[in-house]
């Protein structure tokens, strides 16, 4: 009898927990939203910011706290309450980071809810056009020729571009030296001199350099040839898909968010990604819009996370001190 009657309860907990937990998403959000940015593109927070304002008549205010690699800016959002007021825009380098810190005061997969994948962002592997390689295949071929003499530009290491150097090092079996370089823009500049003879571009920064004739693109990596740049075959269609990767935008929270919470965002950030302007917006940033289930967002961050950490490991990758 006492065991029938603590059943009873259970379950009349659960279902007032429940119907409190529908009652709350019901009336979300009725105050501010702080969409948090670290490493992530700012413009990108403000468009999709921006609609969220409109429809729901709550401000959503885009906060950077840039530094640590996006370190500062997850912690923050870690810590903040789970009623989905607190958003972080995360990016590839929140994957690659889970490796590379393993003392981080946080962890991507048990301290955040995946909640959207905003967009998937892919490079341009690029070359100056005094460099003789019209295709991916004569680049490996001028890199084999040469060995340890091409420099491979990049952004710093542990970067998503750095890490593209080693990828195709290894899928190409190639030597080439990799390069630090304080950011995407000297290192692209050095490119266009010729002072480093090939980099992994994210595509908002390299097509501009393609389209004015100050670079040569050779390959593009992700599934899909870009309309920006037809003619330029994916980095699997030229015979090197062992370096094959993109980088990504998505929306995380804390892990305690209710559910019903989280189901509200991602059908919000999925009407976002559907409207005309905004996929007109990204397309200009060389962004392309994904969506998708918070599920489905979650599965894509675990194998991201998985194929960096063997990229890392198997070419001794170390974070930047």
């Amino acid at each position: 009898m006492k065991q029938t009657i603590k059943c009873r309860l259970v379950v009349l907990l659960a279902a007032q927990l429940c119907a409190g937990a529908a009652a709350y998403a019901q009336s979300f959000p009725d105050k501010p939203i702080r969409l948090i940015v670290g490493p992530g593109p700012d413009v990108l927070a403000r468009i999709v910011g921006g609609r969220m304002t409109d429809n729901w008549g709550q401000q959503v205010v885009v906060d950077q706290r840039p530094g640590a690699g996006g370190l500062i800016a997850a912690d923050m959002v870690s810590k903040a309450q789970p009623d989905g007021y607190t958003l972080l825009l995360t990016t590839g380098a929140y994957t690659i980071n889970h490796t590379l810190y393993p003392k981080a005061p946080y962890n991507l997969e048990k301290d955040f809810a995946p909640v959207s994948l905003l967009a998937s962002i892919s490079f341009l592997v690029i070359v100056p056009p005094s460099l003789p390689a019209k295709n991916m295949q004569e680049l490996i071929a001028l890199a084999k020729a040469k060995p340890g003499t091409l420099n491979c530009a990049h952004s710093g290491p542990g970067t998503t571009a750095h890490l593209g150097c080693e990828m195709l090092k290894s899928a190409a079996k190639i030597d080439i030296v990799s390069i630090p370089y304080k950011g995407t823009v000297p290192a692209i500049i050095d490119v266009v001199a010729g002072q480093a003879q090939l980099m992994f571009a994210v595509m908002q920064g390299g097509l501009p350099q393609v389209k004015a004739g100050k670079l040569r693109a050779v390959a593009i990596t992700g599934k899909k040839r870009h309309p920006s740049i037809p003619d330029v075959p994916t980095i699997t269609e030229a015979g090197y898909g062992g370096a094959d990767f993109v980088t990504w935008n998505g929306i995380h929270i804390p892990v305690k968010t209710p559910k019903a919470v989280v189901a509200k965002l991602n059908a919000e950030f999925d009407r976002i990604l559907k409207l005309q302007d905004v996929k007109d917006r990204m397309f200009d940033l060389g962004l392309d819009g994904v969506g998708g289930s918070a599920e489905s967002f979650g599965e894509f961050v675990k194998e991201d996370i998985a194929r960096w950490a063997k990229v890392i490991k198997e070419a001794g990758v170390k974070a930047e001190q």
